[in-house]
């Protein structure tokens, strides 16, 4: 791995579940509700690059802080094994749904959903506990309690539902220290994390969880840059929806901009490999 990439993680069509066959009918409800900052949190593009890289064929891969069902779906077609974690039943409903009218019956085998919290990962991975290739975690950037001041329960996207009590800082570190249980020797934790303006200040936690990570024993391994819009030549395509149309100022305007997220940044850390002697989880005593 090189210390710095980028990679092209667009999804223009992720609000989508791919058609199939008319012998398996679309079921009702299986349209996407999920908001756009959500669904770009771990597209179906992104989740495919992590996953490609990181393990092999048969594979067992787990998603922390899940908000679709991208991470799943790209597991599933890459014969993969892949839990989500979704503590919050609407959430778990509605990736369900989506999940069945998406994947056919054979990739539906591979794929779970286990109703424990992220930090909650180890209990409800007991199982697997040393045999995971691969950790995937978007947790939301904000930490008071979980609850996001902007948004409330009264919006249509479960998943914004399901962030109100999501995340507390003390959650994080134990989601942390759950991956290092669940993850076998050579393992690898991916975080990724959006820069937020707070304050009239740049605030970026990825600094912050990699140090709470090296603390545990994980290496840092890799910063991966992905872009979630598409390129034209050497131009990104910014696509405005109604929301952001909605925020344009006149020109002359001394007034910042909208804020417009065009890629997240992901950090790879990797739990070091086993050496001889060492006990792993679940060993006999």
């Amino acid at each position: 791995m090189v210390p710095l990439t980028v990679w092209l993680c667009s999804d223009p069509h992720n609000d989508e579940p791919t058609p199939q066959p008319a012998s398996q009918p679309r079921r009702p409800g299986s349209g996407s509700t999920i908001c756009l900052q959500h669904r770009q949190s771990i597209g179906r593009e992104l989740a495919r690059h992590l996953i490609s890289t990181c393990t092999g064929e048969g594979g067992l891969v787990v998603e922390g802080f899940t908000t679709s069902e991208a991470a799943l779906v790209a597991a599933a077609e890459l014969d993969r094994r892949a839990v989500a974690l979704v503590p919050h039943f609407p959430l778990a409903r509605h990736i369900g749904t989506r999940l069945r009218a998406t994947l056919d019956q054979r990739r539906l085998t591979r794929v779970q959903m286990r109703p424990v919290r992220p930090d909650q990962m180890a209990r409800g991975l007991a199982d697997d506990l040393g045999q995971v290739s691969l950790v995937i975690g978007a947790p939301p950037p904000y930490e008071t309690g979980g609850h996001n001041p902007k948004r409330g329960s009264q919006t249509g996207c479960p998943a914004c539902r399901a962030d109100l009590w999501m995340l507390s800082s003390e959650q994080l570190g134990l989601f942390l220290a759950a991956a290092w249980k669940v993850l076998r020797p050579g393992g690898v934790l991916a975080i990724t994390t959006t820069a937020r303006q707070q304050a009239g200040r740049l605030i970026d936690p990825a600094p912050r969880i990699i140090r709470q990570a090296q603390g545990l024993g994980f290496r840092y391994a890799q910063h991966i840059i992905a872009l979630r819009v598409p390129i034209d030549g050497d131009a990104l395509v910014v696509q405005a929806g109604p929301a952001d149309l909605a925020e344009l100022r006149d020109t002359r305007s001394g007034v910042l901009p909208p804020p417009v997220s065009v890629h997240a940044d992901v950090t790879l850390l990797s739990k070091p490999p086993r050496e001889p002697g060492d006990r792993q989880e679940g060993d006999a005593r």
